[in-house]
């Protein structure tokens, strides 16, 4: 009796770690292999770096090429103004000042042959400062009256407290107080001398034993909205003080006036009608004084200078070539029919999928952090060459900027992948995924929509992605254009990537319920 022995099936292989890396390992050989998808991400490389340095390769300002320009840094490491008119003691040790403001008032000059505009701009303020040294960046804190926002204490440029409502006048004066305590300053004011209200009490940590403490004044350019000259005007701010209570040890003799910073810097400037300076009015001080005691940001107030974001412009480039990898790399197996070779190698269709997304993410972020770990000192040290500002950031943002656009890179080549396993037709693939990513991007720099539609289309497309570069912040007491065509995202950078990345993970997990799902 003869026995018939049927071959047994092959054992499908073994779900595990060991069997996703010998799929991982398949694809990254495939990938490495196919010389015009290793040239094209070498030419992503390329395009991001070279994009973004002829877009920052402007030549230098006029006046420039003697030597780099940069803005002062303040206690944080962030780019500051520190331009105001200031009259000034030594106080040694602990001490207060104590002062009736009288009123705040402002002028703007509007254009040559125009009459002035009288008041006092929102952001315009008038107060007591205590202010380590007269070098600008440094520490300080001041309680001050402003144009539109009331009362308020602000310290260290970008700390900002909101104090009472109300604006100072001959009638009604406000009287502020600032003491010292080591290296804690509180503010105070009141509207009667006998109760006072704490606005806030800050410590300036190492701050000198000796600082400058006194009367200012400041205020930022006025912003014309309307017209054919829509854009900024000098203006200046004028507060009234009475005479000061001192107590502490302070220097003798008489105030001295001094412009901090030289001039009004990047946000102030003055004119042949806006001037400023201080006049003594019998035991009291009148001063006068443009700029601003602010963190610098960025715009139209930025100046002419460059922003680290502003190297990477290339970005858009470079990843249009990588849609196009990501989108073949699932796409071109359909079209030749390798990819059911592939699925009989490994029946455990979304661990192919799994592995395609790890290798195309993997070298398109690659390519992503090295472009930007290459583009931005390149460019920062080429506009400072060529005398331009270039807005500093600490070295944790720069890290952030430089590995974000890596992860966007990879971001997007998933999505690319997702995409074209949905659709297997390559140029409509790109063509949607360029559309939903690339075109919003460059809508919303070039500034051609209205700024609702754009801060709209970086909310709710894959675009929002492009916000983990962003190094300009948004602060609430600075008068400036934050809008997309000035460098600000409506999300903050890793919300925006987030919404990339929600794109990314429901297409992808689309796609693999669509390869599971039908023949290949």
């Amino acid at each position: 009796m003869t026995a018939t022995l049927t071959p047994r099936p092959p054992e499908p292989r073994r779900a595990g770690p060991d069997g996703f890396l010998a799929v991982l390992r398949a694809e990254w050989t495939k990938f490495r292999t196919v010389r015009g998808w290793v040239l094209a991400m070498a030419a992503a490389l390329l395009a991001t770096i070279v994009v973004g340095l002829l877009g920052t390769a402007a030549p230098a300002p006029e006046g420039g090429g003697t030597g780099a320009v940069a803005y002062p840094e303040g206690p944080g490491g962030e780019a500051v103004n520190d331009n105001f008119y200031f009259v000034h003691k030594r106080l040694t040790g602990d001490g207060s000042l104590t002062v009736d403001l009288r009123s705040l008032t402002g002028v703007a000059d509007t254009g040559i042959g125009r009459e002035p505009a009288v008041g006092a701009q929102p952001w315009a303020k008038a107060g007591i400062i205590m202010k380590e040294s007269l070098a600008r960046g440094s520490a300080y804190a001041a309680v001050m009256a402003t144009g539109g926002h009331g009362l308020r204490m602000q310290h260290d440029y970008t700390r900002d407290t909101a104090g009472p409502p109300g604006a100072p006048s001959e009638g009604s004066p406000r009287r502020l107080r600032l003491v010292r305590s080591g290296d804690v300053l509180t503010g105070h004011v009141s509207t009667d001398g006998s109760r006072w209200t704490e606005i806030d009490s800050v410590k300036l940590t190492g701050l000198a034993d000796t600082v400058e403490a006194g009367f200012f004044a400041a205020s930022p350019q006025a912003m014309r909205e309307t017209g054919a000259g829509a854009g900024f005007s000098p203006a200046a701010a004028t507060g009234v003080f009475g005479a000061p209570g001192l107590t502490g040890s302070w220097s003798t003799g008489t105030w001295s006036g001094t412009q901090v910073g030289g001039d009004a810097g990047t946000s102030g400037s003055y004119s042949d009608t806006v001037k400023g300076g201080f006049t003594r009015t019998g035991g009291g001080f009148t001063v006068t004084g443009a700029g601003d005691i602010a963190p610098v940001v960025g715009g139209p107030v930025m100046g002419g200078g460059f922003s680290v974001e502003n190297f990477l412009v290339g970005t858009f480039a470079g990843l249009v070539v990588v849609i196009a990898v990501g989108t073949l790399f699932i796409t071109g197996e359909y079209r030749y029919g390798l990819l059911r070779t592939t699925m009989t190698a490994t029946p455990l269709r979304g661990r192919v999928l799994g592995a395609k997304a790890l290798v195309a993410g993997g070298v398109a972020g690659g390519v992503g952090l090295l472009a930007a770990a290459i583009t931005i000192p390149v460019g920062r040290s080429g506009a400072l060459g060529r005398g331009f500002h270039v807005f500093p950031v600490t070295a944790a943002t720069e890290l952030r900027v430089m590995a974000g656009t890596g992860l966007l890179c990879a971001a997007v080549a998933v999505l690319a992948l997702g995409v074209g396993t949905l659709l297997r037709r390559s140029a409509t693939a790109v063509a949607l995924v360029v559309a939903s990513i690339v075109l919003p991007f460059l809508l919303a720099t070039s500034g051609v929509l209205p700024p609702g539609v754009l801060e709209w289309l970086l909310r709710v497309t894959p675009a929002a992605g492009f916000a983990v570069q962003q190094t300009l912040p948004y602060y609430a007491q600075v008068l400036s254009v934050y809008e997309p065509s000035t460098g600000y995202y409506p999300l903050a950078p890793w919300t925006g990537f987030a919404v990339l990345c929600g794109y990314a993970a429901v297409v992808f997990g689309l796609a693999v319920v669509r390869l599971r799902g039908r023949d290949v």
